[in-house]
This record gives C-alpha cells, structure tokens and sequence, in this order.
C-alpha cells in the first residue's frame, strides 16, 4: 500500500540522511583526510542499512503475526459464545445508525457467514487490516534502500574532496538542503504542515550534526 511505502521511505531517509551526517560532521573536527571519513561513513550506511531493513522486516512479520493471533481468537469466540458476539456486532451497526431491530436482522445474517463475521469482527471491533503477506520483504528492501539514499548525500562531498575541512560546509549545505526538501515531502505526505516539518527535519540534523563535531572538537 502507498501509505505503508512512504512510511518506510521516511523512516529510512530521514536516519539516513541524519545519522551519517553527524558521523561525518563529527569526524570532521577529529579528522584532516576525507578518506578515511568516507571509509567510515560508508561502513555505517551499510551496517544502518541492514539495521534499519531488518527492523522494519521484523515489525511487519510482528504486525503479520498480531493479525493472525487475533483471528483465531476471534475464531473461537464466536464457537464458545456466539450470543455475546453477536452483541458487539448489533453495537457496530447501532453505531451507525441501524434501528436495533435492523441491526438484529444484519448481525443474525452475519452470523451464517463465519469467515466474513471474523473479517467484520477484525475491522469493525478491533480496526485491524490484514496485512500484505509481501509486506515484511518489501518493507525491509524500502528501509534499506532509502537509508543508503539519505547516507550517500552527506557523504559525497568527502568523496570528491581530499580534505575534511574542504568538504564539511558543502556537506552540511546540501544536507541541509536535502533535510528541507525531505521534510516538506514529509510533511506533504503525512498531513502536516510542509514548511513546518522542513524546518524540524532540518534543525533536528543540523543539531545532530553540530553535536557531533562540537564533541570531537572538544575532545581533540
């Protein structure tokens, strides 16, 4: 589904985008060789890569897994207490303004069909969807695949330069860049204010990024 898709493009690009910006930042004020900050920031794009893809791999196989354990419990409620279930059913549709004699007649109705009796229990009692079987794989591959997209940002100006210092303020400048234009998409997407959310996607990585380089500054 499209929702669950920008979702996990999100949740990819905007740790890929911060994570390897404040490595590299940080790196920055440690480190004079843009080589070595590549070879490090590379490392943790991959290794946050299949961290990320497996943590979205394992949330949707839990969802998956939530949907089914529901459904047998379903299952055996309308086999040991049919009557009580069909008292749920007869409030969701008294709940959308059936007569109780109309929403009798439906939930009697109803109640010869098991298997669409469950579906109804599982969408209109506990608001659950059943969940794409494909859903774990693609998920993962989008988490992953996203977070290399956003880590490669902040990285390619080391990769075109020798030195570290040379390459921070274009660094940071297209990442921020990329952190406004990812947010206000975001926002866009998730109902929000577009200008607001690329404001605090921004400053979120910026400040991860000035924290990093202030701490290795500090400590070098």
């Amino acid at each position: 589904m499209a929702s669950d898709t920008v979702r996990d493009v999100v949740i990819g690009m905007s740790d890929g985008l911060t994570v390897p910006f404040a490595l590299a930042a940080g790196l920055s004020g440690a480190i004079a060789a843009s080589r070595l900050i590549v070879t490090a920031g590379l490392a943790e794009v991959v290794a946050g890569s299949i961290a990320m893809g497996l943590g979205g791999y394992l949330a949707a196989r839990s969802e998956a897994e939530h949907y089914a354990s529901e459904v047998r419990r379903e299952q055996l409620e309308i086999q040991a207490k049919p009557e009580a279930e069909l008292v749920e059913v007869r409030h969701v549709f008294e709940r959308f303004g059936l007569t109780p004699e109309e929403s009798e007649h439906v939930a009697r109705t109803l109640s010869t069909r098991p298997t669409a009796w469950v579906e109804f229990m599982m969408r209109f009692e506990l608001g659950l969807e059943e969940p794409d079987p494909r859903r774990a794989l693609r998920s993962a591959l989008t988490i992953a695949f996203s977070y290399i997209v956003g880590g490669l940002i902040p990285l390619a100006p080391y990769m075109m330069t020798a030195t570290a210092r040379s390459a921070l303020l274009p660094s940071v400048v297209i990442t921020l860049i990329a952190l406004l234009v990812f947010g206000g998409v975001k926002g866009h997407f998730t109902g929000t204010v577009p200008w607001r959310s690329a404001l605090q996607t921004a400053v979120i990585g910026g400040l991860a990024a000035a924290a990093a380089f202030g701490i290795a500054r500090a400590i070098t």
